[in-house]
Formats: C-alpha cells, sequence, structure tokens
C-alpha cells in the first residue's frame, strides 16, 4: 500500500486536531504514552508554533497554512513522486546508515544527543516543510529574517570547517602510510588528493545513495577500532614507550588545566554534536515519524562499542602513550593496519557535510524551478560547482589555519552551543507553549517538572559553551602562540602519526 493512500495516513488528520486540542504534556509528540519515543506510524503530531516559512514552496494551494503537518508531507511527497530526482526517499533504515557515521564518544553526550535529537524530530514534525537548520532556526525566534541570516552563517561555517578537518585528517593518513617514500610537498599535496576525492564522492544530489555509502562507512569504522583494540592489547609495548608503564586514572593526571580539559572537550564535542545535519535527513524521509528507530539504532550502538573501545584501549596504552586519533599509540604495522579501514569514513563524513551544505544552497537557488527535481545540465553543473567551491574552501583553511585543533574547539563553543544545545532547549518550550501552555506550569507533574528543568539545564550548558567555551579555548590559542607550536601555512612537512 502506498504511503499516500495508507487507512491510517487518511485517519492522521483527524488524530492531528484532536492532539492540538489536548496538547502534549511529555514533551514528545504522543501524548498517550513514552512509546512514541521510538517513532512509528501511531505517533500523533502536535500543534505549529507558527505559520509556514513564507521562503518555503510546498505548493500552489492558498489555505495550506490551515492545513496539518500531514497534509504538507502528503503534498510534498506527492510532488516529489512526479520528478526524475526524488528527495524524500530514506527509509529509517537508510536514515541510520547517515547516523552511524556521526560517532558519539561518551554516555553523556550520547543520551544528551538522543534527547535533543528527540526534541528536533517532534518539532520537523510539527513543520513537515523546514529543509534544514535555518529554516528552523527561523521558526524558534519568532520568525525573524536575522535569526535565520545569522543561523546560515553558522551552518556554512560549521559544515565547511568539517571538511577541512577531514581533509587534514585525510591528508594524516597519506603521511603516515608513505612516511617512507620521497614526496614533494607532503602535506598539500595529499590535501589536494583528499579534497578531489571527496568531491567526486559528494556528487550524488540524493542521501538514498548516500546512506548506503554510509551504512559501509559504519561497518568499516566497527572494523578499525575493533582491530585498534585487540592491536592495543596484544603489541608488546605502545608506540613512543620509554620504559614508563602506561598510567591509568579514572581522573585528570596531575597538572591537566582547566584550559586543556575543556579544550579537549569542546574539540570532541565540535566533531560529534551533529543534530545540525538531522533536518535536512528527516527532510528525506519518506515517513519521518520513523526517525528515532534510525536515531535509537545508532546511539545503542555507539554507546555500546565505542565505550568499550575506549576503556580497553585506555587501559593498555595509558595517559602519556595515548595519541588522537589512538591509531598512533599502536605499533607501525598494527597502526597502518588499523588506520586504513578508517578511509571509507574519513570520506563518507566530509562528503556528508558538504552535501548538507550545497543542498541549502541549491536548494535556495531552484526552489520552484524544474533543475531542482529534473536531471538538466543547468542543475546537474551548479550542483558540481558548489560542492568544488566548499571542498576548495575546506582545503585553504585546512592549510592556512595555524592552530586547527584549537580553532575547532572555537567553533565548537559558538556553534555547537546552540546546534547542540540551545536552540533545542528553546524548541522544546515553544513547542510545549504551542500545545496551550507550559506543561509544568498547567499540569504540575513529576515528568514536567524532570523535562522543564532538563531543558533548562541543556540551555544552560549551550550558554556555558558559548562563554566559558569561548574563554577557555582563546587562552589555548595564545598559549599555542606564546610556545611555538603552531605550525606554518601550507605546510610541506608531514603530519603523518
Amino acid at each position: 500500500m502506498s504511503h499516500q493512500d495508507s487507512p491510517e495516513r487518511a485517519s492522521d488528520d483527524k488524530k492531528d486536531a484532536g492532539d492540538n486540542r489536548r496538547g502534549s504534556v511529555t514533551g514528545v509528540p504522543n501524548p498517550a504514552g513514552w512509546s512514541s519515543w521510538f517513532g512509528g506510524k501511531d505517533v500523533v503530531i502536535g500543534p505549529r508554533i507558527g505559520p509556514v516559512l513564507s521562503s518555503i514552496s510546498i505548493g500552489s494551494d492558498s489555505d495550506i497554512e490551515q492545513t496539518s503537518s500531514t497534509a504538507i508531507l502528503d503534498k510534498q511527497l506527492a510532488e516529489d513522486s512526479e520528478h526524475a530526482i526524488k528527495y524524500r526517499t530514506c527509509s529509517w533504515q537508510k536514515t541510520a546508515g547517515l547516523l552511524f557515521s556521526e560517532l558519539i564518544l561518551t554516555v553523556v553526550i550520547s543520551g544528551i544527543v538522543l534527547y535533543t535529537s528527540l526534541v528536533l524530530w517532534e518539532f520537523c514534525l510539527r513543520h513537515p516543510e523546514v529543509r534544514d537548520v535555518c529554516d528552523i532556526g527561523q521558526m524558534l525566534f519568532w520568525n525573524k529574517k536575522w535569526a535565520w541570516w545569522a543561523t546560515a552563517v553558522m551552518f556554512l561555517l560549521n559544515n565547511t570547517f568539517i571538511q577541512g578537518l577531514h581533509v587534514l585528517v585525510g591528508a594524516k593518513y597519506l603521511n603516515t602510510m608513505t612516511e617512507a617514500d620521497q614526496v614533494g610537498c607532503r602535506t598539500v599535496s595529499f590535501g589536494i588528493v583528499v579534497a578531489i576525492v571527496c568531491w567526486l564522492f559528494s556528487l550524488p544530489r540524493t542521501f538514498d545513495m548516500l546512506s548506503k555509502i554510509g551504512t559501509a562507512s559504519a561497518f568499516f569504522t566497527f572494523v578499525s577500532v575493533l582491530l585498534a583494540t585487540i592491536f592495543a592489547a596484544i603489541q608488546s609495548e605502545p608506540a613512543g614507550f620509554d620504559g614508563t608503564a602506561p598510567i591509568v586514572t579514572a581522573s585528570p593526571v596531575l597538572g591537566t588545566t582547566f584550559v586543556n580539559g575543556l579544550g579537549a572537550f569542546l574539540n570532541i564535542s565540535y566533531t560529534f554534536i551533529g543534530q545540525i545535519t538531522l533536518p535536512s535527513f528527516i527532510a528525506e524521509m519518506k515517513d519521518p515519524r520513523d526517525f528515532p528507530k534510525a536515531l535509537w539504532a545508532c546511539t545503542i550502538a555507539e554507546i555500546v562499542l565505542f565505550s568499550v573501545v575506549g576503556a580497553v584501549v585506555y587501559a593498555y596504552v595509558g595517559n602519556q602513550y595515548m595519541t588522537a586519533p589512538a591509531f598512533g599509540s599502536l605499533e607501525p604495522v598494527f597502526k597502518k593496519v588499523s588506520f586504513s579501514f578508517m578511509i571509507p569514513t574519513i570520506i563518507f563524513l566530509g562528503v556528508l557535510y558538504a552535501s548538507v551544505s550545497a543542498r541549502f544552497i541549491f536548494f535556495r537557488i531552484f526552489q520552484n524551478s524544474r533543475h531542482k527535481s529534473e536531471h538538466t545540465l543547468v542543475g546537474w553543473a551548479t550542483w558540481t560547482s558548489i560542492l568544488l567551491a566548499t571542498w576548495i574552501l575546506a582545503f585553504i583553511i585546512a592549510q592556512v589555519i595555524p592552530f586547527f585543533s584549537s580553532l575547532l574547539s572555537l567553533m565548537s563553543s559558538l556553534f555547537d552551543s546552540f546546534f547542540g544545545f540551545i536552540f533545542w532547549g528553546v524548541a522544546y518550550f515553544r513547542m510545549r507553549q504551542a500545545d496551550g501552555s507550559i506543561a509544568v506550569v498547567k499540569e504540575h507533574t513529576i515528568s514536567g517538572y524532570l523535562l522543564g528543568a532538563l531543558n533548562v539545564i541543556i540551555i544552560v550548558i549551550g550558554v556555558f559553551f558559548l562563554t566559558v567555551g569561548t574563554y577557555a579555548t582563546v587562552e589555548s590559542i595564545i598559549i599555542e602562540f606564546e610556545t611555538g607550536a603552531v605550525r606554518g601555512v601550507f605546510s610541506c612537512a608531514s603530519n603523518g602519526l
């Protein structure tokens, strides 16, 4: 039975209307219980927080703003089916393939990302016309156009710097594998190679193809970290061993400063807080109500796999021999073998963020044009050119920024503070307000108080990132310059492990 014709979907408008009257007091779309946190066709969608954005085309019906979110989604699917290039083609399994690339290294971060992603998902269900986080930014802040532009700037900068990171990591891999070979300007040359390869893999226009690459990259990542764990346990001694036994502690080693500790956490957060991409994933799902299944599958796998891997590798390597990435702590042969299985992920993650950025620009250029949904020379030439521009910029960033690690921490404090925390705390309260009243005020339930407090904490964490995190990062950059640790621009020297 087709998505549009199913009896379940046909009755959703009535269910939506009933839900709008009752309101949602649990912080998830279905007020009937916690089971809706796992998604599916029975999820009841709450009311919108505002009208459809004027910049988004969803058809010619003049009264579309008065219809339910289900009707808007059905209209999008019907229009999509008439074109050669179909965007809403992802099932929850394919979306899981995309999400598996967003590796989260701690249980705490995983829990926060899981919850805020569910809030984001609820918001996207209520407003299925949004295509990216920039639309959400505008809607959250009372439909102000400055909010859209501010979010757009942060969105594009964040994604481009992540692309630059993967150009740098790709060059690091090639330098590691060819350390004994005579190569010209090593890091610059390898950066060009990686940027070109990533650009080519970015060319697919929909996430349907990228989801297959994402699933493959998840498998190879699993093999890579599994091998690294085994090698760390069986090698005679860690790389760089100086005769001192590995030091393993449950807390940071003596001498670790606040700036160093917070900088390390921000660096990790920059790479692994991935909510910025989720609206684009949800926008291409045939049934967005299935999104939590992909989210839970990804999160559970990440917590189990990477918590165990991190603990085991650290137990054998210790503080003084640990490197970033951890492959550098292994003996040369082990290092090269395990690092090699990370190639698909090195390419795919950069490709993913490039595709999200390109879609953001491409859809604005051809919003109401046939070039968006048909195979035309103009459409493909524009898409290819946008991607090429993002990868050229990413390559330049990877080569020019002399304090790349600290810059990642700075970007995390400035951007993840919003995309990882503040946005979704605000979204929670805006949706509760649209339900009729703030839950903690109206219902006085324990769950209402707890969820309200949790979202206040999430906003406070975001503000902490934005203020204290920015301060710590600037201090770290100053220290790097003072100690001479800053590398030169367009450096030919190897950056291999």
